[in-house]
C-alpha cells in the first residue's frame, strides 16, 4: 500500500519500544514518532523485585511514560491496541482511535503462559508489571496480617506458605526474595519468623535449564537454602491445578497437594496474542509463534515494519530473550529508521552480550561476567544494581536514580573491603557499567580505605 502518512508507530513500552523510541529521538529522526502502551508507567522489569520489597523506589523502577519522554518529541499515546493491519498500515485502538504509519515497530514482548493448567491464570499471581508486585504486596499483607490472629496451627501454617511454580531466572529471583524479605516483614509483625515457609516448585530436574542464566545454576542452588528461611525446592514436578488454597502436582508418579493461600506463577510465557493474529505464515514463525526476521530487524513480507525484543527471532541468530539484548536491538531499529528515511544503508543488528546477572536474596546476587569471573553476595548485589541503573531510560532518569541508589548503597552503608571495591571496579570496566558505576566503586574503595577496613587500593 502505498502511504503518504510519514510517521513511525511504535506499540509496546518496553525495552524495545522505549529504547527505539528515545534512540529516535536523540538522532533526531525525521518523521513523527509515536509511541502507545496500555500503561501509564514504563516498567523496568529486572528491578521490579527491588521495588517490591522496597529497595528501590517507585521513580527508579516504574517510572511515567510521560516523564521520560519528555521534551523529546515524540508522542505519547496511553492506550491499548486492539487490532494491527498490515495491509491498510493502521493500528487501531480499543478507545477507537486508529494510527496509520510508513513504518511500524513491534515490540510487545510476551504474556504469561499458564500452560492450560487448571486455576492458575485465577488463582495465580503473575510477576511481570508495577500492579502485578502491588496485588501480591497486599495479598501478602492480608495473609501475615490474617495469620497473627490465627490460632489454628494448620491455618496459620498455609496463610504463610508461599509457592512459586516455575524454576527460571523469574522464579528463582522471587523465591530467593521472598525467602529474605517475608520472615524480616514477619518478624516486624512481631510473628515467629520460622513459620514462614517459601517454595519453589519445577517441572524440571534442573532451575534455570536453557536459559541464559544456567551459568548460575549451580550458586543458586547453594544459596537459596541460604535465606532467612530457607527455600525448599521441588524439582522435577508437574503442577496439575491452583486452587485458592492449595497447589496440586505430580512428583514421582504421586499425586500431592501443597496447602497456601499464596501462589506465584513465573512458569514460563508465551506469544502476545497480537504477534499472533498477525497475517504472517507458519514459515515465517518460530516454534512459539515469534516472528521471524531479517538481520536488520525486518519482517520478511512487509520490511516497513521492524521487530525486536521477545516477540521476534532474528534469522541465523540465536538472542536470548533478555532486557540486554531488547534494549540493544532498540538502537538497531531506530539507526536502520533513520536510515530508510535518509535513504542511507541499514545495519545489521549486533548484539554484545555482558554477562547474566541474578538476584538471590535481599542485597545479595550472583554476577557472572563474560564468563570471565563470577562475584557472589553483597559485592554481586552491587554489580547487579549498577548495571541495571546505567540502563535506566534517559540521561536525567538515569542520574537521578543512579545517585539515590549510589548514596544508600555506598555512601551510607559503608559495606564490603578494599577486595570488593577492586571486584567491582573491575567488573564495572568489563561490563561498561557505565562512568557512575566505575566511579562508585573508586569511591567505595576510598571509603573502605579512610574508615581503616583495608588500605590496599
Amino acid at each position: 500500500m502505498s502511504n503518504s502518512v510519514h510517521q513511525t508507530v511504535i506499540v509496546g513500552g518496553g525495552f524495545n519500544g522505549l529504547f527505539t523510541a528515545l534512540h529516535l529521538a536523540h538522532q533526531q529522526y525525521p518523521r513523527t514518532v509515536i509511541l502507545i502502551d496500555k500503561n501509564e508507567r514504563f516498567c523496568f522489569k529486572p528491578l521490579l523485585y527491588e521495588y517490591f520489597d522496597g529497595e528501590m523506589e517507585s521513580f527508579q523502577v516504574v517510572p511515567r511514560f510521560e516523564e521520560l519522554l519528555k521534551g523529546s518529541g515524540v508522542i505519547f499515546v496511553q492506550d491499548t491496541v486492539e487490532s494491527i493491519d498490515l495491509q491498510q498500515q493502521e493500528v487501531k485502538l480499543t478507545s477507537g482511535n486508529s494510527y496509520n504509519y510508513s513504518n511500524l515497530v513491534l515490540g510487545l514482548g510476551s504474556v504469561t503462559s499458564y500452560r492450560n493448567v487448571e486455576g492458575a491464570s485465577e488463582n495465580g499471581f503473575p510477576f511481570w508489571t508495577q500492579a502485578d508486585a502491588i496485588a501480591i504486596d497486599r495479598h501478602l499483607r492480608d495473609c501475615l496480617y490474617t495469620a497473627l490472629k490465627t490460632e489454628d496451627i494448620e491455618q496459620r501454617r498455609k496463610l504463610l506458605t508461599v509457592v512459586i511454580v516455575g524454576g527460571g531466572p523469574s522464579g528463582v529471583e522471587m523465591a530467593a526474595t521472598l525467602g529474605d524479605f517475608l520472615p524480616s516483614w514477619y518478624s516486624a509483625l512481631r510473628g515467629n519468623p520460622d513459620e514462614v515457609r517459601v517454595v519453589l516448585i519445577n517441572h524440571g530436574q534442573e532451575l534455570l535449564s536453557g536459559d541464559v542464566n544456567s551459568d548460575l545454576r549451580e550458586t543458586a542452588e547453594q544459596e537459596l537454602p541460604k535465606c532467612k528461611v530457607p527455600v525448599e525446592l521441588i524439582k522435577g514436578a508437574e503442577v496439575t491445578a491452583v486452587r485458592p488454597d492449595n497447589v496440586e502436582y505430580k512428583h514421582n508418579d504421586k499425586a500431592e497437594t501443597l496447602l497456601t493461600s499464596t501462589t506465584i506463577w513465573t512458569a514460563g510465557s508465551s506469544t502476545h496474542p497480537l504477534i499472533q493474529d498477525l497475517p504472517i505464515p507458519k514459515e515465517h514463525r518460530d516454534h512459539r509463534g515469534r516472528l521471524t526476521v531479517t538481520e536488520t530487524l525486518q519482517l520478511l513480507d512487509y520490511p516497513e515494519v521492524f521487530a525486536g525484543g521477545d516477540c521476534a527471532v532474528v534469522q541465523n541468530s540465536s538472542f536470548p530473550a533478555t532486557a540486554q539484548v531488547a534494549y540493544q536491538q532498540g538502537a538497531t531499529i531506530a539507526h536502520n529508521l533513520k536510515a530508510l528515511a535518509l535513504g542511507q544503508e541499514l545495519k545489521s543488528v549486533k548484539v554484545n552480550l555482558r554477562g547474566t546477572l541474578l538476584k538471590l536474596g535481599l542485597n545479595k546476587a550472583a554476577a557472572n561476567l563474560l564468563d570471565a569471573f563470577e562475584i557472589v553476595g553483597q559485592p554481586g548485589h552491587l554489580i547487579r544494581q549498577a548495571t541495571y541503573l546505567t540502563l535506566l531510560p534517559t540521561p536525567i532518569h538515569d542520574f537521578k536514580a543512579t545517585t539515590e541508589w549510589l548514596d544508600e548503597e555506598v555512601f551510607k552503608n559503608h559495606v564490603g573491603s578494599g577486595d570488593i571495591g577492586k571486584k567491582i571496579v573491575q567488573a564495572a570496566e568489563l561490563v561498561g557499567a557505565g562512568v557512575v558505576g566505575v566511579l562508585a566503586a573508586r569511591k567505595l574503595i576510598q571509603i573502605l580505605g579512610s574508615d581503616g577496613r583495608n588500605d590496599e587500593t
